[in-house]
């Protein structure tokens, strides 16, 4: 009897490492991706990711790769949407007080015929101040020096591209259209997405949800997450309350105050619209917002949570539409 149950205990041993094995390989979202693209962008050769740099152009060359990796198809045969905005002379060098930069916009087909129509955003912005400088918005206007943004918004970035490649891979695609999109100009008073709203690549009235992510890099011990903005869709409270039931966070969830990110550009227009973050630091708009203080394990739950309000929207029942909020 020892024996066999012994022998048991090992089989279903075995199993459930194995199980547990092609879950761990089946996932896409985890801390190594996350600091990978983190990294990266948030890397001194990048420069601070400021509109109209080569750097700029190089982090959104960047994006636009594992948008073509991952199968997102493109709006006009282009990944690119360009914009001119302005810069304050002088700022970073810059030869012109006009400058061009890019959104990198990408989308995945629904799989509903009917709902497939309809398109849920998702989106971070990429750029960041460059060299800071007293016309910057740094906090530390007298310091030259790079300013990564390793959580501003290299972090959100790398959100966008974790949640993107785990959905690549999902063997059922959710009913609802899903358009991913990287916003520059963000820095300079959410130009880009401001820019997105007022060309968008379908109706209006087609885009019913933005899911933001702007600085989820830096998750702290009592793991909260806040966001903004979950009222404004039909059930978006108790959907966020729902979800953050063994997802490992203490989710902070306001019905209101959407903040100041880009999902600030579709409130404005009439689109629900949910912003998501980890929280302010002492190194919030300074040189020392490096990846050294990014937390990529934190960062990987923040992305499963968010995938799983995704697809929950993506795939909803129920009619989705806009909802006022004081």
């Amino acid at each position: 009897m020892a024996l066999f149950q012994k022998t048991n205990l090992i089989v279903f041993t075995v199993i459930a490492l194995f199980l547990n094995a092609n879950l761990i390989a089946q996932s896409s979202i985890n801390a190594k991706t996350f600091y990978k693209h983190d990294k990266y962008l948030s890397s001194d050769k990048m420069e601070g990711r400021f509109p109209g740099t080569k750097q700029n152009s190089k982090a959104a060359r960047y994006i636009k790769r594992y948008f073509k990796r991952y199968g997102l198809d493109k709006f006009d045969k282009n990944y690119y949407q360009s914009f001119k905005l302005y810069v304050k002379p002088g700022i970073n060098k810059m030869k012109s007080d006009t400058v061009t930069t890019q959104n990198v916009v990408g989308y995945i087909e629904g799989s509903d015929d009917v709902l497939k129509k309809e398109f849920i955003v998702v989106g971070a912005h990429y750029d960041h101040w460059g060299w800071g400088g007293k016309e910057s918005g740094s906090k530390k206007k007298y310091t030259v020096a790079i300013h990564n943004g390793a959580d501003d918004n290299a972090s959100g970035v790398s959100a966008v591209l974790s949640i993107l490649e785990e959905l690549s891979k999902a063997k059922n695609k959710p009913k609802r259209s899903i358009i991913f999109i990287a916003f520059s100009g963000e820095e300079e008073g959410l130009l880009g997405s401001k820019y997105f709203v007022d060309h968008l690549p379908v109706d209006k009235i087609a885009v019913k949800v933005m899911l933001n992510m702007d600085m989820v890099g830096r998750l702290n011990v009592e793991k909260q997450l806040y966001m903004g903005g979950a009222g404004t869709l039909p059930g978006g409270v108790e959907l966020m309350k729902r979800l953050a039931m063994g997802s490992g966070l203490n989710p902070i969830i306001h019905a209101g105050e959407v903040g100041g990110s880009d999902h600030v550009s579709f409130y404005k227009s009439n689109i629900s619209a949910v912003g998501f973050h980890t929280g302010g630091h002492p190194q919030y708009h300074t040189p020392e917002d490096d990846i050294d203080f990014i937390n990529s394990e934190g960062g990987a739950l923040v992305c499963k949570y968010i995938y799983n309000v995704l697809i929950e929207i993506a795939n909803y029942q129920q009619p989705l539409y806009f909802i006022k909020q004081n």
